[in-house]
């Protein structure tokens, strides 16, 4: 059931049913552009064993990078909500942006002048075609939910963020809100 449309900013919550699906089960993802020709977006819970510092060697501060999504795990991206500081910054939604001046950013964070709770990386992104998404959504594989954390998503825990969501839906989710990601494990 499609309760609200896909909106630019808002977040796609992973059904419980997507199990297997190694990118996307238990995922949750922010919606950084929604058009007629597809969607893009960045999960927002997936950390990877890498540091910003493993990936950029001239930057030597400790940023967590998370996976993005299964599409150009090759590229680095990254929101934040300091457009002041960060040139070429694309608005999202409710004070969140994406992308901007990359080296201007690098020096920023080599002069202690942004913190983890203002930038989020990210290895990759969530992409889909046209009507992709849509039918996804038809399918029961999402559920789209208003971002009641606005900027404040950025600082947003990982680690109990899908669960997190599942409690606030209520009702069936509750019981999955508990479960083992693994149902093998149970």
């Amino acid at each position: 059931m499609i309760s609200l449309q896909p909106t630019k900013g808002f977040l796609l919550i992973a059904e419980p049913t997507i199990i297997g699906d190694m990118s996307f089960n238990r995922s949750v993802v922010l919606l950084a552009d929604h058009s007629k020709e597809g969607s893009i977006g960045f999960i927002m819970n997936k950390p990877l064993e890498y540091h910003l510092s493993d990936l950029i060697p001239n930057i030597t501060t400790e940023f967590k990078v998370y996976n993005g999504g299964p599409v150009e795990q090759d590229n680095l991206y990254f929101i934040h909500k300091i457009p002041h500081l960060i040139p070429n910054s694309v608005e999202i939604s409710c004070g969140i942006y994406w992308g901007g001046d990359f080296n201007i950013v690098s020096r920023l964070i080599n002069e202690d002048k942004i913190t983890p709770k203002e930038i989020r990386f990210f290895l990759g992104y969530s992409g889909w075609e046209a009507t992709q998404l849509n039918q996804e959504l038809k399918a029961n594989s999402w559920v789209i939910v208003k971002n009641i954390y606005k900027k404040d998503i950025i600082e947003k825990s990982y680690n109990s963020f899908w669960k997190e969501k599942m409690i606030e839906l209520g009702g069936e989710y509750l019981l999955w809100s508990n479960a083992p990601e693994n149902p093998s494990y149970n």
